[in-house]
């Protein structure tokens, strides 16, 4: 699957700012007299110079290299604005045919010093150890033991007042002594408080009371 390209705007501008700037550079050359292919020579080692001096860039941001990419700098700016109608090319002044003439020599040395000096390396940063002190223990001082805590034992809870024994009248003991005695004969055993509560319809302590008369 063939994969798309994709045009970057920046990519774009950065071809034609290169390729205008090796043309100014070939032109300026050529007309301080450097002829064939020493003016083609000239674009590319100020290239070159500025390439030595970003990959010095990335690791150490020193003074050398920050002063040799204001040379190259200068260098690719000047033969642009040289060559805008501002230079009459025809008739180069004699200064610039000696910058041009000794640039060579000029780019090898910074080309040479940036490659070849040894990046100073950046200080590490020790932590300091401080030292803090420990807590003090006094093994000489004899503490007395803490006292054990007091065990209370809980107070029983009061006792609750017995209920009294409701009063019974005479005549409904003789009537359940009636019925108990029917039951006796029925069934041969004496009733019970349920029974008898059944029998009568009255409360349950009423017949409880009733029970215990009758036994």
């Amino acid at each position: 699957m063939p994969r798309k390209i994709h045009v970057d705007a920046v990519l774009i501008q950065a071809v034609i700012a290169g390729a205008l700037s090796f043309a100014h550079l070939h032109d300026l050359a050529a007309a301080a007299g450097q002829s064939g292919w020493k003016a083609w020579a000239y674009p590319v080692s100020v290239d070159l110079l500025l390439v030595a001096v970003w990959r010095r860039l990335r690791t150490e941001r020193s003074k050398l290299a920050w002063f040799w990419f204001l040379v190259a700098l200068v260098a690719s700016l000047g033969a642009n604005i040289a060559t805008a109608g501002l230079l009459d090319l025809d008739h180069v002044p004699a200064w610039l045919r000696i910058l041009v003439a000794g640039w060579p020599a000029l780019a090898f040395l910074g080309g040479t010093l940036l490659a070849h000096q040894p990046a100073i390396p950046a200080p590490e940063l020790i932590p300091e150890s401080v030292s803090r002190p420990g807590p003090v223990i006094d093994l000489d001082r004899s503490e007395a033991p803490a006292p054990a805590p007091e065990i209370t034992t809980p107070e029983p809870p009061p006792a609750l007042p017995e209920a009294p024994v409701p009063a019974v009248p005479p005549a409904l003991v003789d009537h359940a002594r009636k019925v108990a005695t029917e039951h006796r004969t029925r069934t041969g055993a004496e009733i019970d408080t349920a029974t008898l509560r059944a029998r009568l319809g009255i409360p349950e302590d009423l017949a409880g009371a009733i029970v215990a008369q009758l036994a």
